[in-house]
């Protein structure tokens, strides 16, 4: 059997692929940001929306944490940077090819 989106053998195949084995690319995960204010009047931009399992979701987060020059962390599913950095966060993903919205 081959894939269906790279043409390669299933072995060899190295597209994403969400939970159930579907193809998932980053353009057709829609990613969502916002910024949060927590305790003492601290803020964190949270990203939601990418498939942890089509996605290395380290690997973002060390790109992030390394354009924001900020720290960062995975929680459920969700990547949080310290800080508002929500233009720069998509800025980002944009590159890396995902689809993504601030959300206000």
């Amino acid at each position: 059997m081959t894939c269906s989106h790279c043409n390669e053998p299933m072995d060899a195949c190295a597209c994403p692929r969400d939970a159930s084995g579907e193809v998932l690319l980053a353009k057709d995960q829609p990613v969502r940001i916002r910024v949060e204010k927590r305790k003492k009047g601290k803020h964190v931009t949270v990203i939601s929306g990418i498939d942890p399992v089509a996605s290395d979701l380290a690997t973002i987060l060390k790109k992030l944490k390394n354009a924001c020059a900020a720290g960062g962390t995975i929680s459920d599913g969700a990547i949080e940077i310290q800080g508002d950095h929500a233009d720069r966060v998509q800025k980002e993903l944009d590159g890396l090819g995902f689809r993504s919205r601030i959300v206000r």
